[in-house]
């Protein structure tokens, strides 16, 4: 018997589908509330633009076709946030950040830096492994809308982002901690 295994052509076809579908998330919480609609499909093909739109798109793709009003950037967590890309991403209708794993928390520092560092003051959305549990750290840090995956429930979602009444550190929301506010409030 040869020692040279067949790939699995089943599992080759499967990635790749997944791979090439734009992905459209049923469970959308946008500005606090579940969205009543999802327009945007998410696509992570880098070599061909979704016929399906509004979209968005990997970021190179999208850089070689900002006039197409229909696309918006899909940026991964690996992605070096310049002050050049900065300036660039102003003109974007909405931005995309993928999380390829819950355990991923550099989408958290690309969010904040958009709004705090480049002034971004359109949607955020966080894409692919989004779990109730960090739905609020995301708002906290400039996301306006979360995809929730799959297996999360909507109704947890909205539960989770009412729970904290207070928050204490800074966040892009709220600039001053709770004690200064009680300083202030105090004077």
């Amino acid at each position: 018997m040869p020692n040279n295994p067949v790939p699995n052509k089943t599992d080759e076809t499967q990635t790749e589908a997944v791979e090439q579908t734009p992905v459209h998330v049923d469970h959308l919480i946008a500005n606090g509330e579940l969205a009543a609609e999802n327009a945007w499909r998410v696509s992570y093909d880098a070599d061909a633009l979704p016929e399906q739109r509004p979209a968005f798109v990997p970021l190179a793709l999208w850089q070689a076709n900002q006039e197409d009003a229909e696309l918006a950037p899909l940026l991964t967590s690996d992605t070096e946030l310049t002050a050049e890309l900065g300036k660039q991403l102003g003109n974007a209708p909405a931005i995309a950040i993928d999380f390829p794993a819950f355990t991923d928390g550099r989408g958290y520092s690309i969010a904040r830096l958009l709004r705090e560092r480049y002034g971004y003051s359109g949607e955020v959305r966080a894409v692919g492994d989004v779990l109730v549990d960090q739905l609020e750290y995301m708002r906290r840090c400039g996301f306006t809308a979360m995809a929730l995956r799959d297996d999360q429930h909507p109704e947890d979602a909205l539960r989770a982002l009412s729970f904290f009444s207070v928050r204490y550190q800074p966040d892009v929301e709220e600039r001053q901690a709770l004690f200064e506010r009680r300083l202030a409030d105090n004077k």
